[in-house]
């Protein structure tokens, strides 16, 4: 090789460089342009995280996604980068709803499109094999999007009164008296309301999205279906137990167990409890759910 084709190599490698730190920098300024896009929602977003608890969960799921995604970076440094007029696609219609929905006031859409729009414009940058990648991290982030107050008054009179009803009966079986009417609990010397923060749907949002999150950990179909359709019904056990167990003290020691600090701490203990729960049967799922699948591939081999 002589200096010519030495030179020759050099403008070339030059040239490739420039031409990456162009790219890089366009991609970054297209991300801080969709970032400062949806400023306008971020205040109210964050402050339904903060203040409101039966979003609270929200505020974790960011953090999972870009630890998801970080775990994939070997394998994102290796796969080829192209650009996708789907990606495009799915970015404009994004932004088009994000702009309709904030004039409009619906909250819920203009939130849920900052996930939508983020797909689109990873879609549309890095290509398709990329996204595949990440796309359930991406899609992850759909948890933080708060559920609408309506949907949950809908949702959390139904829990409430179950609730109710089976914390009577079981409150009874302890020989401890008690009257159900309504979400109400009365007792001897007082009385106890099963309100909408008792409702468990709290907690069940939560566990959701815990069990979706085991189950993309784990590596067996048999394992993730139990896994995901086992946590609303181990969110529902846990409510269960903390409104009986609340009901219990309420008749030994007066209404105020179920007020200030105590019912806030009953609260995180009784989704401790819960998440233990979830976590066991992981653990338990990750061990035997191999098995599971082996089982099910012999009974119907392909």
């Amino acid at each position: 090789m002589n200096a010519y084709d030495l030179g020759e190599s050099n403008d070339n490698f030059c040239l490739r460089q420039l031409k990456n730190m162009k790219i890089r920098l366009k991609t970054i300024i297209l991300f801080l342009f969709w970032a400062a896009a949806f400023y306008p929602v971020y205040p109210d977003l964050v402050s339904t995280w903060l203040n409101h608890s039966d979003n609270s969960h929200g505020i974790l799921v960011p953090l999972i996604t870009a630890y998801l995604i970080w775990q994939k970076r070997e394998q994102l440094l290796k796969t080829s980068t192209s650009n996708s007029k789907w990606g495009a696609l799915v970015f404009f219609i994004s932004i088009f709803f994000y702009f309709v929905s904030f004039i409009g006031a619906i909250a819920v859409v203009s939130r849920a499109m900052i996930v939508f729009s983020l797909i689109g414009l990873v879609w549309f940058n890095f290509g398709g094999a990329v996204f595949s990648i990440i796309q359930f991290p991406l899609l992850y982030l759909l948890f933080m999007v708060p559920v609408p107050d309506t949907i949950l008054g809908i949702l959390a009179l139904p829990l409430q009164i179950f609730a109710t009803k089976l914390s009577a009966f079981l409150i009874q079986l302890t020989t401890i008296p008690v009257y159900r009417e309504g979400n109400m609990l009365y007792f001897v010397q007082t009385q106890l309301e099963v309100t909408e923060a008792c409702s468990g749907l709290r907690s069940m949002m939560a566990f959701i999205m815990l069990g979706i999150l085991f189950a993309y950990i784990m590596k067996n179909w048999p394992g993730r279906l139990i896994i995901v359709f086992s946590a609303i019904p181990l969110a529902i056990f846990a409510n269960l137990v903390r409104v009986t167990g609340t009901g219990i003290l309420a008749h030994f020691y007066g209404g105020k167990v179920a007020q200030g600090f105590l019912h806030d701490f009953s609260g995180l203990a009784v989704f401790a409890f819960g998440f233990g729960l979830l976590f066991l049967e992981y653990l338990l799922l990750n061990r035997f759910g191999p098995k599971l699948d082996r089982s099910n591939q012999s009974v119907n081999p392909e």
